[in-house]
Order: structure tokens, then C-alpha cells, then sequence
């Protein structure tokens, strides 16, 4: 890998997680360019979840359990 790349990437860990996920869309966005609805929906999508992490509505799985479940699903 690339200094500079990791240098990107240790900067980028250190970001507060709206800015990550503002840094994260525009990546993604210079990779794949999208449509206009589709961007404002997925973001739409991307601010309800993130409030109701915030909030407490909602509790995370974490990505091992999730995967876990995966695995006993489709073997």
C-alpha cells in the first residue's frame, strides 16, 4: 500500500463519523457517479439509521454475529 494512501486512510479514522460519512459518499461518489434520486434517497436512508443509532431506537449487531448468521443461512 501506498505511504500516501495510508496516510489518508490514519487521517480519515481520526474524523468525527459524520465527517467519515461525508468523506465515505464522496468517495463513492467519484468512483460510481449516481443519480441524483438515488443519491438523495440512499442519503435520506444513511440520516434516519445514524439518528436512531443515536437516539437508542436502534441497537447495532456487531459485523461477527452478522456474519455468523450469514454463514448458518447460507452455507
Amino acid at each position: 500500500m501506498a505511504a500516501t494512501l495510508q496516510n489518508l486512510k490514519d487521517a480519515a479514522v481520526e474524523l468525527l463519523p459524520g465527517e467519515r460519512a461525508e468523506l465515505a459518499r464522496f468517495l463513492l461518489e467519484s468512483v460510481e457517479p449516481v443519480e441524483d434520486s438515488w443519491a438523495e434517497a440512499w442519503e435520506k436512508g444513511l440520516d434516519r439509521r445514524y439518528e436512531e443509532m443515536q437516539s437508542g431506537r436502534v441497537k447495532g449487531v456487531p459485523a461477527s454475529e452478522v456474519l455468523a448468521r450469514m454463514r448458518e443461512r447460507y452455507p
